[in-house]
C-alpha cells in the first residue's frame, strides 16, 4: 500500500495494519550492495546501519508543520503495526527512513516505511519485512550486482556563481558588523550532469568506501555522507555531534596536524563553534534530566576537511521521541545561523537559491521512537542524470569572502568525486566557482 499525498494525523480507519516482522539473519554481506536499483533507502556508517527497498506506506508533506504532521503519522502506523521482533535492536520492528525540507517554504519531506529493511549492529545482522494487512515470504538475500559509473560527468555553477557568492558573504559580514545578527551560515550549489540517468548505488558506495566515518544516506533522490548527527536517541540517551569551523587538508599529514593546531586556536572558528553548540544545548535542555556539554571542542579529521567538533550528550525525561528531538534542533545555528529568524531571514534574501532538502534532517525512527537524524550536508539531489550539489559555510564578523569560497569548494569534493567513475577528482570542473 502507497500512502502519500495530503497527510493526515494517522493511516484512515480503514488502511490495513501494517504486518512486521523482524528475524535475525546470517551476515549477506555489505549493507549497500543488497540494494536494488529502485527505491533503495540508505543509512551506513562502518559497515553498519541500515539499507531498505520497496514501499510499505509513505507521507509526503511540506511547510511549517512538517514535522508534527510525520509525528502523528507515524504514531498511527506504530500504534495500529502488528508486530514480531525477534531481535529487539534499535532499527528492528516497524522502521522508517525519512528526509524533511531545510526550510518551511519551498520545499517538500519524506517518510517512507520500506517493505524490506536490512540491518547490522555489531555482530548481530536482521531482515525485517513489512507488509500491509497481510504476510510476506521473506526475500532472498544476494548482492545485487555492480551499478553502472556515471557516464560523461560534467559541472557547472548553479545558482549562484563563485565570483556573486563571494559578494553574497561580503554583504553577510556587512550585516553582522552592523549589529543585526551574529552568524549565518550561507550556501551554494553545483550542478552535475550524466550522459545518462545516474545509478544513486554508485556515488553511495563510492561515498561509504571513502568517508567510513561519515553516515552515508539516501532518501528519495537526496544522498550524501554526512559527518553532522543532529540527534541520536537510543534507550533514553541522546547526544548530538556539532560541527561548526572547517579548514581544508592539504595531503601532507605534518602540515595538516599544524593546520589542525590552527584551526583549535582560530578566534574566527571557535566563535562560529559556539554558537552551533550553544543552539544545541539550549535546544536539548528542556527535554532533558541531565546534559554534558564539553568546554571545548575537537579536531574532527576527515579526507578532505578537518572541522572544530563537539559531542553534546542527555539523558532524555520526556516521551520525545528523535523525530521530535530533532524538530526541536532544526535550524541548529551550525546550519542556519544566530539568532535564527535574523539568520533565516537573512538566507532567504541574500542567498539566491531554494536548499530543498539540503541541510534538513536525514534518517531513520523506530516505533520506540529510538531513531538517528543527521543534517544533510556533503549531499545532493539527483534526478535522473542530473545532480544538484550543495555545500554551506559559516560567516561571522571575520570572515573572508574567498576563504569562504574556498571552504565551500571543499566541501564539494566528496560528492563530486563521487560522481566520477574512479573517485578521483573529475575533469573540467570549476575550481573557483
Amino acid at each position: 500500500m502507497r500512502q502519500s499525498g495530503t497527510p493526515s494525523a494517522a493511516p484512515a480507519p480503514e488502511a490495513a495494519p501494517l504486518v512486521v516482522r523482524t528475524v535475525e539473519i546470517d551476515d549477506p554481506g555489505p549493507l549497500l550492495a543488497l540494494l536494488p536499483d529502485s527505491g533503495p533507502n540508505a543509512w551506513v556508517r562502518r559497515g553498519e546501519g541500515l539499507v531498505g527497498w520497496g514501499v510499505a506506506a509513505e507521507l509526503r508533506t511540506a511547510g511549517p508543520d512538517r514535522f508534527a504532521e510525520a509525528r502523528d503519522w507515524w504514531a498511527g502506523h506504530a500504534g495500529t503495526a502488528v508486530v514480531r521482533d525477534e531481535v529487539h535492536e534499535p532499527g528492528t520492528g516497524l522502521v522508517c527512513f525519512g528526509s524533511f525540507a531545510f526550510a518551511d517554504e519551498p520545499g517538500d519531506s519524506v517518510v517512507v516505511v520500506p517493505e524490506v529493511v536490512v540491518g547490522r549492529r555489531g555482530e548481530r545482522t536482521w531482515l525485517t519485512t513489512v507488509t500491509a494487512g497481510g504476510i510476506s515470504t521473506p526475500p532472498l538475500l544476494e548482492a545485487a550486482g555492480e551499478p553502472p559509473a556515471p557516464v560523461d560527468v560534467t559541472f557547472a555553477d548553479g545558482a549562484v556563481g563563485g565570483a556573486a557568492w563571494e559578494g553574497v558573504v561580503a554583504e553577510a559580514v556587512r550585516r553582522i558588523a552592523a549589529g543585526e545578527l551574529e552568524k549565518v551560515v550561507l550556501a551554494r550549489d553545483l550542478l552535475a550532469t550524466a550522459a545518462e540517468d545516474i545509478d544513486v548505488r554508485w556515488p553511495l558506495r563510492m561515498l561509504s568506501e571513502g568517508y567510513p566515518t561519515c553516515w552515508t544516506f539516501h532518501v528519495d533522490g537526496l544522498f550524501g555522507a554526512t559527518p553532522e548527527m543532529l540527534v541520536r536517541r537510543e534507550r533514553g540517551l541522546i547526544t548530538s555531534r556539532v560541527l561548526a569551523g572547517t579548514i581544508r587538508r592539504t595531503g601532507d599529514d605534518a602540515r595538516d596536524l599544524g593546520l589542525a593546531a590552527a584551526l583549535a586556536r582560530s578566534s574566527k572558528d571557535l566563535e562560529e563553534h559556539e554558537y552551533a553548540v550553544r543552539s544545541v544545548a539550549d535546544a536539548l535542555a528542556p527535554h532533558c534530566t541531565s546534559m554534558n556539554v564539553p568546554e571545548a571542542p575537537f579536531v574532527l579529521h576527515l579526507p578532505n576537511v578537518m572541522h572544530l567538533a563537539t559531542d553534546v550528550a542527555g539523558v532524555v525525561h520526556d516521551t520525545a521521541t528523535a523525530l521530535d528531538l530533532a524538530a526541536a534542533l532544526h535550524p541548529s545555528a551550525a546550519v542556519g545561523g544566530t539568532p535564527t529568524d535574523r539568520a533565516l531571514a537573512l538566507i532567504s534574501e541574500i542567498e539566491g537559491m531554494a536548499r530543498g532538502r539540503y541541510a534538513g534532517p536525514v534518517g531513520w525512527m523506530d516505533a520506540t521512537g529510538d531513531g538517528e537524524w543527521g543534517i544533510a550536508l556533503r549531499s545532493a539531489e539527483l534526478d535522473g542524470p542530473r545532480v544538484r550539489l550543495f555545500a554551506g559555510c559559516g560567516i561571522v564578523a571575520s570572515s573572508d569572502p574567498q576563504a569562504e569560497l574556498a571552504e565551500a569548494q571543499a566541501k564539494f569534493v566528496p560528492v563530486r568525486d563521487a560522481l566520477t567513475t574512479d573517485g578521483r577528482p573529475a575533469e573540467g570542473r570549476p575550481t573557483e566557482g
